[in-house]
């Protein structure tokens, strides 16, 4: 089980603060993005690569190439920018 967090305007087009998802094997942030694609509707938007993204695994930001685990927290965020 990991426990999925979204922030910002992700938190407000999917409607959900987060959740706790059984893991079904070992993903990369990559794979685990195409796994909540798959679920269609505001969740195809938000993660099927045409948005840009961040992740964090255990509060530090990581590449979409990290491999997430069990007990994991994974939160997701679109880039910040600022001036």
């Amino acid at each position: 089980m990991i426990q999925l967090l979204y922030f910002a305007s992700l938190r407000e087009a999917l409607g959900i603060e987060g959740e706790a998802l059984p893991l079904p094997e070992v993903l990369n942030i990559s794979a685990l993005m195409a796994l909540l694609a798959a679920r269609g509707g505001a969740w195809q938007e938000q993660f099927a690569g045409t948005r840009p993204l961040r992740a964090a695994i255990n509060q530090a930001l990581v590449a979409n190439s990290a491999l997430v685990q069990a007990g994991d927290e994974v939160a997701f965020f679109p880039p910040v920018t600022g001036g």
